[in-house]
C-alpha cells in the first residue's frame, strides 16, 4: 500500500493539502491519505479526501512517536514527538516494514505537509 501522510494547520485549505500532496506524491499511485487523529473532521482534509476519493486513516499520536523520520520539525516534535506529522502519519499506515518514497514536501503557503510510504510487504 502507498499512503501520503499529511500535517497541517488548522488555517490549512484544500489548495494548501493538494500543493503539498502533488509535490510529494508526483510519479506515485497512492492508495490511501493519513494524519494524526486529532485532525478528524477537519473541513479542507474532508474536502481533500472527497476530491481525490481516498480513505483516511486517522493516527493515534503515540503511534506517531514511534515512527522515525526524515525531517524534523520542532512544532511536531513538541506537539506530537516525532518530527514530522506528514512521514510519521504515512509510515504508520504503510505498516510493519514501510519506507518513505517521498519525505515532507511543504506547500507554498507552508500551511500543510505531505510525504509518501509504500508497505514494507510491496
Amino acid at each position: 500500500m502507498i499512503v501520503a501522510g499529511l500535517g497541517f494547520s488548522s488555517a490549512a485549505t484544500v489548495d494548501s493539502l493538494r500543493a503539498a500532496f502533488e509535490r510529494a506524491s508526483a510519479g506515485q499511485v497512492v492508495d490511501a491519505l493519513a494524519t494524526v487523529a486529532d485532525k478528524e473532521g477537519h473541513a479542507a482534509l474532508a474536502d481533500f479526501a472527497s476530491a481525490t476519493a481516498l480513505p483516511v486513516h486517522f493516527i493515534a499520536p503515540a503511534d506517531l512517536a514511534e515512527q522515525r523520520t526524515l525531517t524534523c520539525s520542532n512544532r511536531s516534535r513538541a506537539t506530537y514527538g516525532t518530527g514530522s506529522v506528514a512521514e510519521a502519519s504515512a509510515l504508520a499506515a504503510a505498516g510493519a516494514g514501510a519506507r518513505l518514497t517521498s519525505p515532507r514536501q511543504i506547500s507554498d503557503d507552508r500551511l500543510a505537509t505531505c510525504a509518501v510510504a509504500i508497505g514494507g510487504h510491496i
